[in-house]
Protein backbone atom coordinates (compact mmCIF):
# COMPACT_ATOMS: atom_id res chain seq x y z
CA UNK A 1 0.00 0.00 0.00
CA UNK A 2 3.10 2.41 0.26
CA UNK A 3 2.90 5.49 2.38
CA UNK A 4 -0.30 5.68 3.70
CA UNK A 5 -1.88 9.27 2.54
CA UNK A 6 -4.85 9.48 5.43
CA UNK A 7 -4.08 11.50 8.55
CA UNK A 8 -3.74 9.37 11.79
CA UNK A 9 -3.77 11.99 14.66
CA UNK A 10 -1.23 11.09 17.28
CA UNK A 11 -2.74 8.59 19.76
CA UNK A 12 -2.92 9.70 24.24
CA UNK A 13 -0.82 7.19 25.41
CA UNK A 14 3.21 7.67 24.82
CA UNK A 15 4.37 3.90 24.11
CA UNK A 16 1.59 3.46 21.40
CA UNK A 17 2.79 6.27 19.71
CA UNK A 18 6.13 5.03 19.37
CA UNK A 19 4.74 1.20 18.40
CA UNK A 20 2.95 3.04 15.49
CA UNK A 21 6.11 4.77 14.33
CA UNK A 22 8.24 1.55 14.76
CA UNK A 23 5.61 -0.39 12.98
CA UNK A 24 5.26 1.79 9.94
CA UNK A 25 8.87 2.63 9.76
CA UNK A 26 10.33 -1.28 10.15
CA UNK A 27 12.26 -0.57 12.61
CA UNK A 28 12.90 -4.23 13.59
CA UNK A 29 12.93 -5.14 10.00
CA UNK A 30 15.44 -2.63 8.31
CA UNK A 31 18.94 -2.16 9.74
CA UNK A 32 19.08 1.41 8.95
CA UNK A 33 15.69 2.43 10.28
CA UNK A 34 16.85 3.77 13.89
CA UNK A 35 14.65 4.22 17.07
CA UNK A 36 16.45 5.71 19.70
CA UNK A 37 15.20 5.46 23.32
CA UNK A 38 16.15 8.79 25.42
CA UNK A 39 15.14 10.12 28.74
CA UNK A 40 15.84 13.74 29.20
CA UNK A 41 14.36 16.27 31.51
CA UNK A 42 13.08 14.07 33.30
CA UNK A 43 10.10 12.83 29.77
CA UNK A 44 10.72 9.53 28.00
CA UNK A 45 11.42 10.84 24.40
CA UNK A 46 11.85 8.78 21.39
CA UNK A 47 13.78 9.69 18.74
CA UNK A 48 13.27 7.84 14.77
CA UNK A 49 15.82 8.53 11.71
CA UNK A 50 17.39 6.60 8.97
CA UNK A 51 21.30 5.95 9.27
CA UNK A 52 23.09 7.52 6.32
CA UNK A 53 20.57 10.52 6.00
CA UNK A 54 21.09 12.28 9.20
CA UNK A 55 24.08 14.50 9.89
CA UNK A 56 26.21 12.89 12.66
CA UNK A 57 27.19 15.94 14.18
CA UNK A 58 24.26 17.83 14.56
CA UNK A 59 22.05 14.97 15.98
CA UNK A 60 25.02 14.33 18.70
CA UNK A 61 24.84 18.13 19.38
CA UNK A 62 21.06 18.55 19.74
CA UNK A 63 20.89 15.52 22.45
CA UNK A 64 24.39 16.63 24.41
CA UNK A 65 22.52 19.49 24.91
CA UNK A 66 18.61 18.06 26.24
CA UNK A 67 20.97 15.74 28.13
CA UNK A 68 21.85 19.07 30.59
CA UNK A 69 18.23 19.58 31.08
CA UNK A 70 16.86 20.18 33.79
CA UNK A 71 12.87 19.44 34.59
CA UNK A 72 11.88 22.71 35.65
CA UNK A 73 13.50 23.82 32.04
CA UNK A 74 11.00 22.94 30.30
CA UNK A 75 7.82 24.43 32.53
CA UNK A 76 5.06 25.57 32.12
CA UNK A 77 5.20 24.69 28.56
CA UNK A 78 7.36 21.81 26.97
CA UNK A 79 6.77 22.23 23.18
CA UNK A 80 7.40 25.82 22.98
CA UNK A 81 10.61 25.60 25.22
CA UNK A 82 12.02 23.00 22.88
CA UNK A 83 10.89 24.95 20.03
CA UNK A 84 12.10 28.09 21.10
CA UNK A 85 15.06 27.72 23.18
CA UNK A 86 16.45 24.28 23.97
CA UNK A 87 16.54 23.09 20.15
CA UNK A 88 18.82 25.50 18.75
CA UNK A 89 18.35 24.50 14.72
CA UNK A 90 17.51 26.37 11.87
CA UNK A 91 14.87 23.85 10.46
CA UNK A 92 12.41 22.74 12.92
CA UNK A 93 8.31 22.22 12.55
CA UNK A 94 5.48 20.28 14.46
CA UNK A 95 3.40 18.04 13.20
CA UNK A 96 0.37 16.19 14.20
CA UNK A 97 -0.07 13.26 12.32
CA UNK A 98 1.90 10.43 12.36
CA UNK A 99 1.82 9.48 9.02
CA UNK A 100 3.42 12.48 8.10
CA UNK A 101 6.00 11.90 10.93
CA UNK A 102 7.14 8.43 9.13
CA UNK A 103 7.02 10.64 5.75
CA UNK A 104 9.18 13.08 6.73
CA UNK A 105 11.80 10.88 8.57
CA UNK A 106 11.82 8.05 5.30
CA UNK A 107 12.66 12.05 3.75
CA UNK A 108 15.72 12.25 5.73
CA UNK A 109 14.42 14.28 8.18
CA UNK A 110 14.27 12.81 12.47
CA UNK A 111 10.97 13.02 14.49
CA UNK A 112 11.32 13.85 18.21
CA UNK A 113 8.37 11.94 20.39
CA UNK A 114 8.30 13.57 23.88
CA UNK A 115 5.75 11.90 26.26
CA UNK A 116 3.15 14.72 27.38
CA UNK A 117 3.45 16.41 24.03
CA UNK A 118 0.72 16.64 21.46
CA UNK A 119 2.83 16.81 18.31
CA UNK A 120 5.92 15.23 16.99
CA UNK A 121 9.46 17.63 16.49
CA UNK A 122 11.04 17.58 13.40
CA UNK A 123 14.25 17.96 13.21
CA UNK A 124 15.38 18.08 9.00
CA UNK A 125 19.15 17.49 9.84
CA UNK A 126 19.67 15.88 6.59
CA UNK A 127 21.93 15.02 4.05
CA UNK A 128 22.27 12.48 1.05
CA UNK A 129 25.25 11.26 -0.76
CA UNK A 130 26.21 13.67 -3.38
CA UNK A 131 28.45 14.18 -6.32
CA UNK A 132 30.54 17.18 -6.89
CA UNK A 133 28.92 19.74 -9.45
CA UNK A 134 30.59 18.85 -12.95
CA UNK A 135 30.21 20.26 -16.19
CA UNK A 136 27.71 17.98 -18.36
CA UNK A 137 28.97 16.33 -20.88
CA UNK A 138 25.87 16.90 -23.32
CA UNK A 139 26.31 20.31 -22.74
CA UNK A 140 30.19 21.96 -23.07
CA UNK A 141 30.87 24.95 -23.71
CA UNK A 142 34.58 26.15 -24.97
CA UNK A 143 34.02 29.46 -22.46
CA UNK A 144 31.91 29.35 -18.90
CA UNK A 145 31.07 27.99 -15.90
CA UNK A 146 31.48 24.07 -15.57
CA UNK A 147 29.62 23.90 -13.08
CA UNK A 148 26.37 21.82 -13.27
CA UNK A 149 23.47 20.26 -11.46
CA UNK A 150 23.58 17.19 -9.44
CA UNK A 151 21.37 14.32 -7.80
CA UNK A 152 19.78 16.29 -4.78
CA UNK A 153 17.41 18.90 -5.17
CA UNK A 154 18.12 21.13 -2.36
CA UNK A 155 22.09 21.72 -4.43
CA UNK A 156 20.16 22.28 -7.67
CA UNK A 157 17.87 25.27 -6.05
CA UNK A 158 20.80 26.26 -4.54
CA UNK A 159 22.83 26.59 -7.94
CA UNK A 160 19.54 27.86 -9.23
CA UNK A 161 19.61 31.34 -6.72
CA UNK A 162 23.18 31.49 -7.13
CA UNK A 163 22.44 32.76 -10.73
CA UNK A 164 18.88 34.34 -10.06
CA UNK A 165 18.75 36.98 -7.42
CA UNK A 166 15.30 37.71 -7.83
CA UNK A 167 13.13 37.82 -4.61
CA UNK A 168 10.36 36.65 -7.03
CA UNK A 169 12.03 33.52 -7.51
CA UNK A 170 9.71 30.94 -6.10
CA UNK A 171 10.27 27.26 -5.44
CA UNK A 172 7.30 25.63 -5.06
CA UNK A 173 7.90 21.95 -3.19
CA UNK A 174 5.53 18.94 -4.04
CA UNK A 175 6.24 15.08 -3.80
CA UNK A 176 4.91 12.69 -6.32
CA UNK A 177 4.56 9.08 -6.08
CA UNK A 178 2.22 6.73 -3.61
CA UNK A 179 5.13 4.52 -2.56
CA UNK A 180 8.31 6.41 -3.44
CA UNK A 181 7.14 10.52 -2.35
CA UNK A 182 9.23 11.73 -4.91
CA UNK A 183 10.57 15.49 -3.43
CA UNK A 184 9.75 17.44 -6.69
CA UNK A 185 10.51 21.83 -7.64
CA UNK A 186 8.71 24.11 -9.90
CA UNK A 187 10.87 26.94 -9.79
CA UNK A 188 9.33 30.25 -11.78
CA UNK A 189 10.17 33.99 -11.68
CA UNK A 190 6.46 35.03 -10.09
CA UNK A 191 7.13 38.75 -11.56
CA UNK A 192 7.93 37.48 -14.96
CA UNK A 193 5.81 33.50 -15.46
CA UNK A 194 2.30 33.32 -17.08
CA UNK A 195 0.56 32.40 -13.93
CA UNK A 196 -2.09 30.55 -16.11
CA UNK A 197 0.79 28.21 -17.36
CA UNK A 198 2.06 27.84 -13.95
CA UNK A 199 -1.35 26.67 -12.64
CA UNK A 200 -1.39 24.59 -15.70
CA UNK A 201 1.83 23.04 -14.46
CA UNK A 202 1.27 22.53 -10.99
CA UNK A 203 -2.83 21.12 -12.11
CA UNK A 204 -0.59 18.80 -13.89
CA UNK A 205 1.70 17.37 -11.72
CA UNK A 206 -0.75 17.19 -9.12
CA UNK A 207 -2.79 14.80 -11.31
CA UNK A 208 0.23 12.33 -11.03
CA UNK A 209 -0.71 9.34 -10.33
CA UNK A 210 1.27 5.66 -9.73
CA UNK A 211 3.82 4.02 -7.07
CA UNK A 212 6.85 6.21 -7.74
CA UNK A 213 9.20 8.26 -10.16
CA UNK A 214 11.83 5.44 -10.96
CA UNK A 215 13.25 7.29 -13.92
CA UNK A 216 12.64 10.91 -12.55
CA UNK A 217 12.47 13.50 -14.80
CA UNK A 218 11.51 11.26 -17.94
CA UNK A 219 8.78 9.65 -15.68
CA UNK A 220 7.21 13.17 -15.31
CA UNK A 221 7.58 14.26 -19.06
CA UNK A 222 5.44 11.15 -19.82
CA UNK A 223 2.96 12.35 -17.42
CA UNK A 224 2.39 15.89 -18.07
CA UNK A 225 3.31 15.77 -21.82
CA UNK A 226 1.03 13.32 -23.22
CA UNK A 227 1.20 12.53 -27.06
CA UNK A 228 2.75 8.72 -25.88
CA UNK A 229 3.70 8.24 -29.80
CA UNK A 230 5.48 11.13 -31.01
CA UNK A 231 9.10 11.25 -30.66
CA UNK A 232 9.74 15.16 -30.72
CA UNK A 233 9.98 16.07 -27.23
CA UNK A 234 7.78 18.83 -25.89
CA UNK A 235 10.45 19.88 -22.98
CA UNK A 236 13.28 20.72 -23.05
CA UNK A 237 15.92 19.05 -20.42
CA UNK A 238 19.42 21.02 -19.49
CA UNK A 239 22.09 20.01 -16.76
CA UNK A 240 23.53 23.43 -16.75
CA UNK A 241 22.34 26.41 -14.34
CA UNK A 242 22.99 29.12 -16.44
CA UNK A 243 20.71 27.75 -19.04
CA UNK A 244 17.93 26.98 -16.51
CA UNK A 245 18.75 30.78 -15.62
CA UNK A 246 18.48 31.99 -18.97
CA UNK A 247 14.79 30.18 -19.39
CA UNK A 248 13.49 31.80 -16.14
CA UNK A 249 14.44 35.45 -17.15
CA UNK A 250 12.30 34.81 -20.45
CA UNK A 251 10.00 33.54 -18.08
CA UNK A 252 9.73 29.37 -18.39
CA UNK A 253 8.94 27.37 -15.94
CA UNK A 254 11.45 24.42 -14.99
CA UNK A 255 10.83 21.04 -12.96
CA UNK A 256 13.53 19.95 -10.68
CA UNK A 257 13.36 16.31 -9.45
CA UNK A 258 15.35 14.57 -6.59
CA UNK A 259 17.56 12.16 -7.67
CA UNK A 260 18.19 13.58 -11.29
CA UNK A 261 20.55 15.95 -12.47
CA UNK A 262 18.14 17.08 -15.80
CA UNK A 263 15.90 19.77 -15.40
CA UNK A 264 12.62 20.35 -17.08
CA UNK A 265 11.87 23.41 -18.99
CA UNK A 266 8.68 24.33 -20.58
CA UNK A 267 6.76 25.22 -22.51
CA UNK A 268 8.92 25.52 -25.26
CA UNK A 269 9.45 25.25 -29.44
CA UNK A 270 11.31 23.04 -31.83
CA UNK A 271 13.53 25.82 -32.31
CA UNK A 272 14.59 26.40 -28.56
CA UNK A 273 16.08 22.75 -29.34
CA UNK A 274 18.24 24.22 -32.16
CA UNK A 275 19.69 26.65 -30.02
CA UNK A 276 22.94 25.96 -27.81
CA UNK A 277 25.05 27.93 -24.87
CA UNK A 278 27.78 28.28 -26.83
CA UNK A 279 26.19 30.94 -29.19
CA UNK A 280 26.20 33.22 -26.51
CA UNK A 281 29.69 32.88 -25.31
CA UNK A 282 30.60 33.99 -28.17
CA UNK A 283 30.18 37.71 -30.25
CA UNK A 284 27.29 38.08 -31.74
CA UNK A 285 28.28 37.90 -35.27
CA UNK A 286 30.09 34.28 -34.66
CA UNK A 287 26.99 32.90 -32.59
CA UNK A 288 24.71 33.87 -35.64
CA UNK A 289 27.47 31.81 -37.72
CA UNK A 290 27.13 28.94 -35.39
CA UNK A 291 23.52 28.76 -35.19
CA UNK A 292 22.93 28.09 -38.87
CA UNK A 293 25.47 25.95 -39.29
CA UNK A 294 24.12 24.18 -36.80
CA UNK A 295 20.17 25.04 -38.44
CA UNK A 296 22.52 23.54 -41.83
CA UNK A 297 23.73 20.06 -39.88
CA UNK A 298 19.90 19.58 -38.43
CA UNK A 299 18.60 19.75 -41.96
CA UNK A 300 21.34 17.47 -43.30
CA UNK A 301 20.53 15.26 -40.89
CA UNK A 302 16.84 15.15 -41.42
CA UNK A 303 16.86 14.97 -45.30
CA UNK A 304 20.05 14.15 -47.12
CA UNK A 305 20.00 10.81 -47.08
CA UNK A 306 16.59 10.52 -48.41
CA UNK A 307 16.87 13.13 -51.33
CA UNK A 308 20.26 11.15 -52.06
CA UNK A 309 18.28 7.56 -52.74
CA UNK A 310 15.75 9.03 -54.29
CA UNK A 311 18.62 10.77 -56.62
CA UNK A 312 20.56 7.33 -57.11
CA UNK A 313 17.65 4.62 -56.91
CA UNK A 314 16.40 6.81 -59.75
CA UNK A 315 18.99 8.11 -62.29
CA UNK A 316 16.90 10.45 -64.49
CA UNK A 317 15.90 12.96 -61.66
CA UNK A 318 19.61 13.87 -61.23
CA UNK A 319 19.82 17.46 -62.13
CA UNK A 320 22.70 18.13 -65.20
CA UNK A 321 26.30 18.83 -63.45
CA UNK A 322 25.13 16.42 -60.79
CA UNK A 323 25.52 13.03 -62.38
CA UNK A 324 28.61 12.39 -59.56
CA UNK A 325 25.93 11.96 -56.92
CA UNK A 326 24.45 8.85 -57.76
CA UNK A 327 26.72 5.20 -57.09
CA UNK A 328 29.14 3.97 -59.56
CA UNK A 329 29.60 0.65 -58.26
CA UNK A 330 26.73 -1.01 -58.14
CA UNK A 331 26.60 -4.31 -55.79
CA UNK A 332 24.23 -7.24 -55.88
CA UNK A 333 22.56 -5.69 -52.58
CA UNK A 334 19.92 -3.15 -52.91
CA UNK A 335 20.66 0.54 -52.06
CA UNK A 336 17.77 0.27 -49.52
CA UNK A 337 19.02 -2.81 -47.38
CA UNK A 338 22.68 -0.75 -47.48
CA UNK A 339 21.72 2.28 -45.77
CA UNK A 340 19.33 0.69 -43.36
CA UNK A 341 21.66 -1.90 -42.63
CA UNK A 342 24.33 1.07 -41.73
CA UNK A 343 21.37 3.11 -40.28
CA UNK A 344 21.12 0.38 -37.84
CA UNK A 345 24.58 -0.33 -37.40
CA UNK A 346 25.35 3.39 -36.33
CA UNK A 347 22.70 3.02 -33.70
CA UNK A 348 24.64 -0.48 -33.02
CA UNK A 349 27.56 1.70 -32.21
CA UNK A 350 25.94 4.66 -30.46
CA UNK A 351 24.59 1.61 -27.72
CA UNK A 352 27.93 0.11 -27.46
CA UNK A 353 29.68 3.08 -26.58
CA UNK A 354 27.15 4.29 -24.06
CA UNK A 355 27.51 0.65 -22.53
CA UNK A 356 31.59 1.13 -23.10
CA UNK A 357 33.94 2.27 -20.05
CA UNK A 358 35.33 5.62 -21.67
CA UNK A 359 38.75 5.24 -21.77
CA UNK A 360 37.81 2.39 -24.30
CA UNK A 361 35.10 4.35 -26.28
CA UNK A 362 37.55 6.26 -28.81
CA UNK A 363 39.11 2.51 -29.46
CA UNK A 364 35.35 1.31 -30.09
CA UNK A 365 34.70 3.99 -32.74
CA UNK A 366 37.64 3.53 -34.60
CA UNK A 367 37.57 -0.28 -34.96
CA UNK A 368 33.95 0.22 -36.20
CA UNK A 369 34.30 3.25 -38.63
CA UNK A 370 37.71 1.90 -39.84
CA UNK A 371 38.11 -1.45 -39.25
CA UNK A 372 34.42 -2.55 -40.32
CA UNK A 373 33.86 -0.15 -42.79
CA UNK A 374 36.64 -0.58 -44.83
CA UNK A 375 36.38 -4.09 -44.45
CA UNK A 376 32.39 -3.91 -45.55
CA UNK A 377 33.45 -1.95 -48.83
CA UNK A 378 36.08 -4.40 -49.96
CA UNK A 379 34.68 -6.93 -49.73
CA UNK A 380 31.39 -5.33 -51.77
CA UNK A 381 28.46 -5.26 -48.96
CA UNK A 382 28.78 -1.69 -49.10
CA UNK A 383 29.51 0.95 -51.29
CA UNK A 384 31.46 4.21 -50.93
CA UNK A 385 28.66 6.22 -51.62
CA UNK A 386 26.63 5.01 -48.28
CA UNK A 387 29.43 5.26 -46.42
CA UNK A 388 30.24 9.29 -47.30
CA UNK A 389 26.20 10.06 -47.03
CA UNK A 390 25.65 7.94 -43.55
CA UNK A 391 28.74 10.14 -42.21
CA UNK A 392 27.68 13.40 -43.18
CA UNK A 393 24.07 12.31 -42.08
CA UNK A 394 26.18 11.06 -38.84
CA UNK A 395 27.34 14.73 -38.04
CA UNK A 396 24.49 16.63 -38.67
CA UNK A 397 22.89 13.97 -36.05
CA UNK A 398 25.47 14.76 -33.23
CA UNK A 399 25.31 18.56 -34.09
CA UNK A 400 21.84 18.70 -32.72
CA UNK A 401 22.08 20.61 -29.72
CA UNK A 402 19.65 18.54 -27.72
CA UNK A 403 19.92 14.27 -27.50
CA UNK A 404 16.22 13.91 -27.92
CA UNK A 405 15.54 15.85 -30.85
CA UNK A 406 18.63 14.25 -32.36
CA UNK A 407 16.41 10.94 -31.52
CA UNK A 408 13.59 12.14 -33.02
CA UNK A 409 14.88 13.51 -36.09
CA UNK A 410 16.50 9.80 -36.76
CA UNK A 411 13.40 8.31 -36.48
CA UNK A 412 11.78 10.60 -38.96
CA UNK A 413 14.61 10.24 -41.55
CA UNK A 414 14.35 6.72 -41.14
CA UNK A 415 10.28 7.12 -42.32
CA UNK A 416 11.17 9.21 -44.77
CA UNK A 417 13.69 7.15 -46.07
CA UNK A 418 11.15 4.00 -46.50
CA UNK A 419 8.79 6.19 -47.89
CA UNK A 420 11.04 7.59 -50.57
CA UNK A 421 12.00 3.66 -51.31
CA UNK A 422 8.11 3.11 -51.78
CA UNK A 423 7.31 6.15 -53.71
CA UNK A 424 9.56 7.94 -55.16
CA UNK A 425 9.56 11.72 -55.58
CA UNK A 426 5.72 11.28 -53.92
CA UNK A 427 6.94 9.60 -51.30
CA UNK A 428 9.75 12.16 -50.16
CA UNK A 429 7.22 15.38 -50.68
CA UNK A 430 4.45 13.77 -49.29
CA UNK A 431 6.52 12.77 -45.91
CA UNK A 432 8.08 16.06 -45.49
CA UNK A 433 4.39 17.45 -46.02
CA UNK A 434 3.19 14.83 -43.68
CA UNK A 435 6.40 15.51 -41.21
CA UNK A 436 4.84 19.74 -41.33
CA UNK A 437 1.65 19.09 -40.31
CA UNK A 438 2.55 16.39 -37.70
CA UNK A 439 4.77 19.25 -36.00
CA UNK A 440 1.77 22.10 -36.96
CA UNK A 441 -0.32 20.15 -34.44
CA UNK A 442 1.45 19.38 -31.90
CA UNK A 443 1.95 21.70 -28.67
CA UNK A 444 3.90 22.34 -25.21
CA UNK A 445 1.88 23.34 -23.09
CA UNK A 446 -0.47 25.83 -25.28
CA UNK A 447 2.69 27.38 -27.09
CA UNK A 448 2.36 25.89 -30.57
CA UNK A 449 5.82 23.86 -31.22
CA UNK A 450 6.81 26.20 -34.29
CA UNK A 451 6.23 29.41 -33.02
CA UNK A 452 7.24 31.84 -34.22
CA UNK A 453 7.54 30.66 -37.65
CA UNK A 454 3.65 29.45 -37.45
CA UNK A 455 2.48 31.27 -36.53
CA UNK A 456 4.37 34.39 -37.46
CA UNK A 457 5.58 36.50 -35.13
CA UNK A 458 7.57 39.24 -37.01
CA UNK A 459 9.38 40.61 -33.43
CA UNK A 460 10.45 37.38 -32.17
CA UNK A 461 11.44 35.30 -35.40
CA UNK A 462 14.30 37.27 -35.28
CA UNK A 463 15.38 36.21 -32.29
CA UNK A 464 14.93 32.61 -33.43
CA UNK A 465 17.52 32.36 -36.11
CA UNK A 466 19.67 35.11 -34.89
CA UNK A 467 21.81 35.46 -32.29
CA UNK A 468 20.55 39.01 -30.83
CA UNK A 469 23.33 41.30 -29.23
CA UNK A 470 22.71 41.35 -25.36
CA UNK A 471 22.43 44.94 -24.92
CA UNK A 472 19.79 45.40 -27.54
CA UNK A 473 17.74 42.37 -26.80
CA UNK A 474 15.36 44.58 -25.13
CA UNK A 475 12.13 42.33 -25.22
CA UNK A 476 11.40 38.66 -23.53
CA UNK A 477 10.12 36.41 -26.30
CA UNK A 478 6.45 36.17 -26.78
CA UNK A 479 6.09 32.48 -26.66
CA UNK A 480 5.57 32.39 -22.85
CA UNK A 481 3.59 35.28 -22.62
CA UNK A 482 5.48 36.99 -19.89
CA UNK A 483 3.80 39.41 -17.89
CA UNK A 484 7.13 41.51 -17.74
CA UNK A 485 7.16 41.84 -21.39
CA UNK A 486 10.93 44.20 -21.07
CA UNK A 487 13.95 43.63 -19.87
Amino acid sequence: MGYKQTEEPLYGNFEDNIDYLKEELGVEESFDAIHLDLHYAGKDMGLFLIDGFAKDEIMHYLMKLLSRLEPEQLEPDPLSQLMKTHLPYIELDTVDDLNKAVFWVLSGASALVVDGIDKIIIIDARTYPVRSPAEPDLERVTRGPRDGFVETIVFNTALTRRRVRDPSLRMNYMSIGRRSQTDICVSYIKDIADPDIVKQVKKSLKKIDTDGLPMGEKTVEEFICGRHWNPYPTVRYTERPDTAATYLYEGHIMIMVDGSPSMLITPITFWHHLQHMEEYRQRPVVGTYFRYVRFFSVWLAIFLLPLWFLFADNPDLVPEGLEFIGVKDPIPIPLLVQVIFVELGIDMLRMATIHTPSNMGTALGLVAAVVIGQIAVSVGLLTNEVILYISIVAIGTFATPTYELSLANRLFRLALLLLTAAFNQIGYVGGITLWMLMLLHLKSINLPYLWPFIPFSAQSIRGSFLRPPIPLNHHRPEASDPQDPDR
